[in-house]
């Protein structure tokens, strides 16, 4: 069966949103003001963590590499989507595609477990605040980072290798915008039993059980919390977590949409806006989720700022 599927296909057509020449020439443009606002936010925000002394605690760590995670996870799919809309060429390899299918699922599974790994450092914060420092060390969050990364491009390298390895024997046009897991397998004419299996194993190892660590630090935190007597702690502790929620509400809010859903019930063309939010907008909202109501990183840009301007 393998190598008829390679036989077969040799490359891909994306067929994007919409072949209206207008329409074509307006997402660009605002792909390409979403592209370079990621680029900025996200680098200015990794520069103010990295130069202001004050900002090197373990949740600002994590926050840094969330930005830098979001810089390469909107740079997988942005270019080609912009090179899409102005091109008449729009057919992608089978190597160029199996590619982003790996980066881009690397980066996806490891954003899941990193989500999961601030859930936990927001947990020692909040219900250990005396031992966080000592609790969350650094060598400790360099091996939460790690492993996030580990196990996300671990999982990618599985299914890649499963996913095309299957024969595409009806058509080699993809009806989405970059080469995502529900459409391939709608191209496919032999996923086995054994295939669903491991897309249940990947789900489950990927968004249910990260999710699952989240939703177990949070019920921590709030246990923790409420035997809080201070008004001014509960407020403080709800806030320290309001970011992080928002974050993981948006994220798995939209992966679990797309890839928790049995094969006959994808929906391409509302997976596709789906599919917009989760790889293209929330790179660019999160370091405003993270900046904006954050006083510190506030305070800290202003300092780098004024001492940018003053030399």
């Amino acid at each position: 069966m393998e190598e008829r599927n390679h036989s077969l296909v040799t490359s891909f057509i994306l067929l994007g949103f919409t072949t209206d020449p207008k329409l074509q020439l307006l997402l660009f443009m605002v792909f390409t003001s979403a592209y370079v606002t990621t680029l900025v936010s996200n680098i200015t925000l990794i520069m103010v963590i990295q130069r202001s002394s004050r900002l090197h605690t373990p949740m600002y760590f994590f926050i840094g590499n969330l930005s830098f995670l979001d810089l390469w996870y909107s740079s997988v799919y942005t270019p080609k989507i912009l090179l899409n809309c102005v091109a008449e060429d729009k057919s992608i390899s089978f190597a160029g595609c199996a590619a982003q299918f790996f980066v881009s699922g690397g980066l996806a599974y490891t954003e899941c477990y990193l989500l999961a790994a601030m859930a936990y450092d927001r947990y020692m914060a909040v219900s250990n605040p005396l031992l966080y420092a000592s609790a969350m060390s650094k060598k400790l969050c360099m091996g939460l980072v790690a492993a996030s990364y580990l196990s996300g491009f671990a999982n990618s390298t599985l299914i890649t290798s499963r996913t095309f390895a299957l024969s595409f024997c009806d058509t080699n046009v993809i009806d989405d915008f970059f080469c995502d897991l529900p459409p391939l397998v709608k191209l496919s004419c032999d996923v086995t039993d054994s295939y669903q299996a491991l897309l249940y194993f990947i789900l489950t190892s990927n968004v249910i059980l990260p999710s699952t660590l989240i939703l177990a630090s949070y019920a921590s935190i709030l246990a923790a919390v409420l035997k809080m007597c201070s008004a001014e702690g509960k407020r403080k502790a709800f806030s320290t977590c309001a970011a992080h929620l928002t974050t993981v509400t948006l994220y798995y809010g939209s992966i679990l949409f797309i890839y928790a859903r049995p094969r006959s019930t994808y929906v391409l063309q509302t997976d596709k806006v789906v599919s917009v939010f989760y790889t293209v907008m929330i790179p660019v909202l999160n370091p405003f989720i993270y900046s904006l109501r954050n006083q510190e990183v506030k305070e800290a840009l202003k300092r780098l700022v004024k001492r940018q301007t003053a030399s």
